[in-house]
């Protein structure tokens, strides 16, 4: 595998990200479902895991850019693991409602699992590390507007925390804007 195809799985992984960041959001918004605390660091451990593609994209492949996504996939699995945990017990509604069976938080440790696996197979290809190309050249348009969705999606997601939960601890179970709230 080439640089370039690596830059264009990594622009499609942050399209990939994208979604699943727009697909949270849009619950919240659609549905009217406030992420709760881990719900919120789950997402914010999304769009850390693009902090790797991103810079592929733009410093051209390397391990540690990888590593850097592994890294965070890995402590995305362990927080959403644990929200999977808190909610096994028999009789346990969980918190939100599901989709195809599966609540946010499981899809989510589907998702970094995902993430761990395909990091992985990425890895495996050494020669995108030995092809660099010409310093300065600029991505394609593509990956480009992968990398301004993931940034402005992390924005609109960073917005809503600070309305969903102020400058204070988010509440367990929210269920209004705090920010909102006191503004009225």
């Amino acid at each position: 595998m080439t640089d370039t195809q690596a830059v264009t799985l990594n622009a499609l992984a942050l399209y990939g990200l994208a979604l699943l960041l727009a697909a949270a959001f849009a619950a919240q918004l659609l549905l009217h479902e406030l992420p709760c605390p881990l719900c919120l660091l789950q997402r914010i451990l999304f769009a850390l895991l693009a902090i790797g593609p991103v810079l592929n994209i733009r410093f051209g492949p390397r391990p540690s850019h990888y590593a850097l996504s592994l890294l965070t996939a890995v402590l995305g699995a362990s927080v959403s693991t644990r929200q999977v945990l808190l909610h096994i017990l028999p009789g346990d509604a969980g918190y939100g409602s599901a989709l195809l069976g599966y609540h946010y938080y499981t899809w989510a440790l589907i998702g970094f699992i995902a993430a761990i696996v395909l990091l992985a197979a990425m890895l495996l290809f050494d020669r995108q590390f030995d092809h660099r190309g010409a310093p300065g050249v600029s991505p394609g348009k593509f990956a480009q507007g992968a990398v301004w969705l993931v940034v402005g999606l992390t924005a609109l997601n960073v917005l809503s925390t600070l309305l969903e939960c102020g400058f204070a601890a988010c509440h367990d179970n929210p269920i209004v804007y705090e920010l909102l709230k006191q503004a009225s």
